[in-house]
C-alpha cells in the first residue's frame, strides 16, 4: 500500500513519528517494521532531537500488524521485523512518549508499551488479540508487558483479548496520564517541552538505569560526565540565582 508509511516531523527539539495507514486504522506494514528502527537510529544520533513521540495518524494510533501479511510475522516468530522494531524502539537512547488516541492494539500496544511513557486520550482502546487469533505473543514483548503492569494485569489481557478502556488502562498502570482529546496535544507538547528543557545527562542517565542497562562501569561512566560536563554546576548555579538553567550536555561520539 504506497500510502502505508511512517512520518516524521520535527518542531524544534521534539520529534514526531507519525503512524499512518489509510483505510487499515493504521496497521503496520512489513515495510513499516523494517523502516521504524532506521528512523529511531537517525533520531538518535540528531542532537537537536531531544524527545520523540510515537503517535497514529486520524485519530487512531495503531490496530496492530497487518494480518494481510501474516504469514512473514508468523514465520520469523520472536526474530519477527516486529519484535525487532519494538526491541529498537525500547533501547532508543532518548525519551519516548506515546501519543495514543483510538485503537492501540496487537503491534500498536506493543509499540506503545515499549516506549518510556504513554499519554491517552479518553477514547483509546488498549487490547492484545494473540488469544483471539490463535498466535503465541512474543516473550520479549510479553515480559516487557508483565513489567509494565504486573503478571497478574498482563494475563488478562493476553487470556482474554479484550478490549480496555483509557480509564482501565490508567488504574492498571497500562497508561501515565488520561485526557479529554482536546486537551492530548497540548499535555503532550507541554510534557515534551520540560523533558527537552531538563538536564539531557541526567535524563539519558535515568532511562539506562531505570531500565537496568547501566552496569557498575557504565555507572562510573556516567558519574565522571557529571564532573566534566559541568552540568551540575550550570544546575546549581541556575537554582541560586533563580533563572532557567541552560544545560548543554550532548553524549559523546563514539569513538
Amino acid at each position: 500500500m504506497v500510502d502505508a508509511d511512517l512520518v516524521v516531523e520535527v518542531a524544534g527539539a521534539v520529534a514526531t513519528v507519525v503512524i499512518r495507514n489509510p483505510g487499515r486504522r493504521n496497521a503496520m506494514t512489513p515495510a513499516m517494521w523494517r523502516r521504524l528502527p532506521v528512523l529511531l537510529d537517525g533520531l538518535e544520533s540528531d542532537p537537536a532531537v531531544r524527545v520523540v513521540v510515537l503517535t497514529g495518524a486520524d485519530g487512531t494510533f495503531c490496530a496492530g500488524a497487518d494480518l494481510g501479511d501474516l504469514d512473514e510475522l508468523l514465520a520469523a516468530g520472536d526474530g519477527s521485523i516486529a519484535v525487532a522494531a519494538e526491541e529498537r524502539l525500547a533501547t532508543f537512547a532518548k525519551p519516548t512518549v506515546a501519543a495514543v488516541r483510538g485503537a492501540c492494539v496487537g503491534g500498536g500496544c506493543q509499540l506503545a508499551v515499549a516506549c518510556d511513557l504513554r499519554i491517552a486520550a479518553v477514547d483509546a482502546r488498549f487490547g492484545v488479540p494473540p488469544a483471539r487469533l490463535g498466535l503465541v505473543y512474543p516473550a520479549p514483548t510479553t515480559h516487557r508487558l508483565a513489567r509494565l503492569i504486573g503478571p497478574a494485569a498482563a494475563k488478562h489481557l493476553l487470556f482474554t483479548g479484550e478490549l480496555v478502556a483509557a480509564e482501565r488502562a490508567l488504574r492498571i498502570g497500562l497508561v501515565d496520564e488520561v485526557l479529554p482529546d482536546a486537551d492530548l496535544a497540548a499535555r503532550v507538547d507541554g510534557l515534551t517541552g520540560v523533558i527537552a528543557e531538563r538536564s539531557q545527562l541526567s535524563v539519558a542517565a535515568a532511562k539506562e538505569i531505570v531500565d537496568g542497562r547501566a552496569d557498575e562501569d557504565r555507572m562510573a561512566w556516567w558519574h565522571g560526565q557529571v564532573r566534566v560536563s559541568g552540568e551540575a554546576r550550570e544546575g546549581v548555579a541556575a537554582f541560586h540565582e533563580r533563572r532557567a538553567p541552560r544545560f548543554g550536555w550532548t553524549p559523546p561520539a563514539a569513538p
